[in-house]
């Protein structure tokens, strides 16, 4: 009896050092790939990553890890060739097929959402207009001013958010997904030419999806006060910028 518990006191203590070596494993994957995805996404907030799975070194050792999910706090995507932060940007990859460096990987697929706020709306829409919420779902308020008649003329419209097919891309890439912002009415009382000059700045197409990991692409959008959240899928996406 005194042997067997001698042997169930060994196989414990090798149990808990094997299980503490997985954990220390995981843990130092998880805070240099955190450290890989800070430095390719070009973002100065902080960059988490949970690994998930167990044993962790038996799906390191086969180079495939079941599920890896990413919290960055802010990420810089571009817009027409300008840069976009998108905010609370959250991914979740499945089926990590890693490279032979352990450098990055590839995801058979990915969910995720991230937010545009307004004031970073207002920076992607290049025209020097304002946006806000417009109180109601998929709707913003845009104040715009013009030069008509020299005089100078300030509107604010209710615009409605979708998010479109694009043909070029908006910059020579096809495929791909527009954020789309149109005025559902410009009031014009009556002045020659001041619809058209408002909605020359209160109505544009932006296209947010440029500087996401490579295979994740926008597929829908909702509006509230927050700004607009965006979701994200796709299939075989790289993962740390491999």
């Amino acid at each position: 009896m005194r042997f067997l518990r001698v042997v169930v006191i060994v196989v414990v203590v090798l149990g808990a050092l094997a299980v503490g070596a997985d954990r220390w494993a995981v843990g130092y994957a998880e805070g240099r790939l955190a450290e890989r995805i800070q430095a390719r996404q070009a973002t100065a907030g902080s960059a988490e990553v949970e690994i998930h799975g167990f044993p962790f070194l038996t799906q390191a050792l086969s180079h495939e890890l079941d599920r890896v999910d990413i919290r960055l706090d802010s990420a810089d995507g571009v817009a027409d060739g300008r840069k976009t932060r998108l905010s609370q940007l959250r991914a979740s990859f499945r089926g990590v097929k890693l490279n032979g460096d352990y450098s990055g990987g590839t995801a058979r697929k990915a969910e995720g959402s991230a937010v545009v706020t307004y004031p970073d709306l207002t920076e992607a829409s290049q025209t020097g207009v304002k946006l806000a919420y417009g109180g109601a779902p998929d709707k913003v308020k845009v104040t715009a001013s013009v030069e008509v008649l020299g005089r100078t003329i300030t509107r604010s419209v209710v615009s409605t958010v979708t998010l479109v097919d694009a043909k070029d891309g908006g910059n020579g890439k096809g495929g791909g997904k527009l954020v789309r912002v149109r005025a559902d009415e410009v009031p014009g009382e009556g002045i020659p030419g001041i619809e058209s000059a408002i909605r020359k700045k209160t109505d544009f197409d932006r296209r947010l999806d440029d500087g996401l990991p490579a295979g994740l692409a926008l597929t829908g959008l909702t509006v509230d006060e927050a700004g607009v959240h965006l979701t994200l899928s796709g299939t075989d996406v790289s993962l740390a910028g491999s």
